[in-house]
């Protein structure tokens, strides 16, 4: 009898790591409908990410558009874009990280 024991608590381990696949699921689908900015050069250029960290949208202020160097904005661009891809991740980590007790989550997991 002792082994049928072993049975129910193998049984409800995979319930609750079912469940909280599906709450992961429903979760990354809310995170990849969120937005999050990210910005650079004291925000005169902001880059929107989605919850995924896909770029959504690149906003440039025309004063700091130099055509003498253009170099300048092109980094501002790509470290706007990190800035929000790093704050779309540190959330995405702390929503999912209820679901795991706190213990990282390995790439493409969930």
């Amino acid at each position: 009898m002792r082994g049928m024991g072993n049975m129910g608590n193998m049984a409800q381990l995979m319930k609750q790591a079912q469940k909280a696949m599906e709450q992961a699921r429903t979760m990354e689908a809310e995170l990849a409908n969120s937005r999050v900015d990210g910005t650079a050069g004291g925000g005169m250029v902001r880059a929107t990410v989605n919850g995924a960290g896909s770029i959504e949208a690149v906003t440039i202020d025309p004063s700091c558009i130099d055509p003498n160097d253009v170099e300048m904005l092109q980094d501002l661009v790509v470290l706007a874009i990190r800035d929000a891809q790093e704050h779309a991740q540190k959330i995405r980590q702390d929503r999912l990280g209820s679901l795991t007790n706190g213990l990282p989550i390995p790439p493409g997991l969930f």
